[in-house]
């Protein structure tokens, strides 16, 4: 026997319908590439979005197109994801901090027919142009007066909406149709895509919005540092508007000093982003000797938070909420909200569970395997790779069957690549990426747990353990750090600061001083560079 009820689909348009009609006063703050602040409403820009909804259409643009974005967090890029998926077109956000050979791949592959790009980018387009396809149109998000000169035969984004009508009749479709295209970085070989539906982005936005309810909250605000072109900035564009909570947009301003401005000035509650985004915010706050002003919350992700930055924090009263995901899970998996048993522990012990990855959220269901592809329990103990599967993550990779084959299993669960563990309670603790893990004499060292507690030390800012290979042992391991100041500590010293934590054959044989460490083209630090970078380095005692 079937249910007797109505079936409405899930359609991203009808979230910004719901913002404007329930929290029409909500805004949107955005730091434009211009030089000034932007205000509007979640009601002005529902209104700006079927103006240009009618400027897509006037352009071509039709169900199932691709219209990408290279753009910074701010307002008209906020427009986009609405007006094109609303279409029923795929909105593709492209990350600039990517090469441009994996830039002229993606466009190419993803087929777009138009490219917005904010100003900072437009030179970048004009280097690789002629690789991309001939009849892709670029239109620059300004005004008229802003237009540079280019040789792009560009459009003006404001052009789009002149004129236009402030209402649109939404087409009505199935909520299975395609809505975004992410691709992964930092990966070997080519970029992959991630095609998500209309279905998939509201339950995710929904499921946020469940499982983040402490970090969210109509009449706040919130900071995505974590860029719009990377996983649609953990779903925030839909979660925020859901919930009547003002977003605040740092346009192309990340360091430090500038994010502190920008929070304090805006009354910031609650900022979403990756640990070197608050390392540097941390510095600034230590500068000031004060927090910005309304600061309560942080989410981190998109790589491990140190456990000395999650401690930092919460003894100055900001909550931190460890979550974990893939761009491959759109992306949210795992939640740092802490149940009351683990909050009224002793602090030292609560800290002990924020710095794991979380419970899962709902949706999203766990499994840990074996070398043999069996599971293995969730006692905390046991490691494995670690498989997910749930209806906001990917099915497989768009038009690449190959790639796809690789990471779903016999029963369709996806294989992240990460090795982790599940302890009785729910808490993930990823040990570390596969192809991270350092084996030394047939033991695993987690290259993480290095560099969680080596950054702890005071006189290091930043730190990566990688693996160099060892006729004896295999692979040992090795810091690269950054150091925090003129101090450059002996091995000797950070031997004895991580010994309390470590057995002696797990501790790094050396230590390279370096002045920064590389980042991937989201903000996580490129182990693979590093590999490259030392290819020729020998261990001390092979020297």
């Amino acid at each position: 026997m079937m249910g007797m009820m109505m079936h409405r689909p899930l359609l991203i348009g009808s979230i910004l319908d719901f913002a404007a009609e329930q929290h029409p006063r909500a805004e949107i703050v955005s730091v434009r590439t211009e030089g000034d602040v932007h205000r509007q409403t979640y009601r002005e820009t529902a209104a700006r979005v079927a103006q240009l909804a009618h400027g897509l259409e006037t352009h071509g643009v039709r169900l199932g197109d691709r219209v990408a974005t290279l753009a910074w967090n701010g307002y008209r890029h906020f427009e986009l994801y609405y007006a094109i998926a609303g279409l029923g077109a795929v909105c593709h956000t492209i990350n600039p901090r990517l090469s441009a050979e994996q830039l002229i791949y993606i466009v190419n592959h993803a087929r777009d027919s138009l490219l917005f790009v904010d100003l900072t980018f437009v030179p970048l387009l004009e280097r690789v142009r002629d690789h991309l396809p001939r009849d892709l149109r670029y239109v620059v998000m300004t005004d008229r007066a802003h237009v540079p000169a280019n040789s792009l035969d560009a459009l003006c984004y404001e052009d789009f909406l002149d004129g236009h009508a402030t209402t649109f009749d939404w087409p009505e479709f199935d909520e299975n149709t395609a809505s975004g295209l992410c691709y992964t970085s930092g990966t070997t070989g080519n970029p992959k895509g991630a095609l998500y539906s209309h279905r998939s982005t509201v339950l995710h936005a929904l499921k946020v919005a469940l499982v983040m309810g402490a970090s969210l909250g109509e009449g706040k605000k919130v900071l995505p540092v974590v860029p719009l072109f990377h996983v649609n900035a953990w779903g925030l564009p839909y979660t925020a508007p859901l919930v009547g909570m003002g977003m605040v947009m740092p346009g192309p301003a990340l360091d430090g000093p500038s994010v502190f401005r920008l929070m304090d000035a805006e009354g910031v509650f609650s900022a979403w982003g990756v640990p070197t985004v608050w390392q540097g915010l941390l510095a600034e706050i230590k500068a000031q000797g004060r927090l910005p002003r309304g600061f309560g919350d942080v989410i981190v992700g998109g790589s491990a938070a140190p456990r000395a930055m999650i401690e930092t924090f919460e003894k100055m009263g900001v909550n931190v909420n460890h979550a974990w995901g893939m761009t491959e899970m759109s992306p949210i998996g795992t939640h740092g909200a802490m149940p009351t048993w683990v909050r009224e522990k002793p602090f030292d012990q609560m800290i002990n569970y924020k710095a794991r990855q979380g419970r899962r959220a709902f949706g999203v269901e766990l499994k840990i395997v074996d070398d043999s592809g069996a599971r293995v329990p969730h006692d905390g103990k046991s490691m494995g790779e670690l498989y997910v599967r749930g209806n906001t993550i990917v099915a497989g990779y768009y038009e690449n069957d190959a790639a796809t084959a690789k990471v779903i299993d016999k029963d369709g669960w996806f294989g992240t690549g990460d090795i982790a563990t599940i302890d009785a309670d729910g808490f993930l603790s990823i040990q570390d990426r596969s192809k991270d893990l350092i084996k030394s004499g047939g033991e695993w060292i987690s290259s993480i747990d290095l560099e969680n507690v080596a950054v702890a030390h005071p006189a290091i800012a930043s730190a990566a353990a990688i693996a160099m290979p060892h006729p004896k042992w295999d692979e040992r391991p090795v810091l690269v750090a950054v150091a925090a100041g003129a101090d450059r500590p002996s091995l000797e010293e950070i031997h004895a600061h991580m010994s309390e934590h470590f057995a002696k054959w797990q501790l790094p044989d050396d230590v390279i001083w370096v002045d920064a460490l590389p980042l991937t083209a989201t903000g996580k630090i490129s182990k693979l560079t590093l590999r490259q970078q030392f290819e020729g380095y020998k261990l001390p005692d092979l020297r």
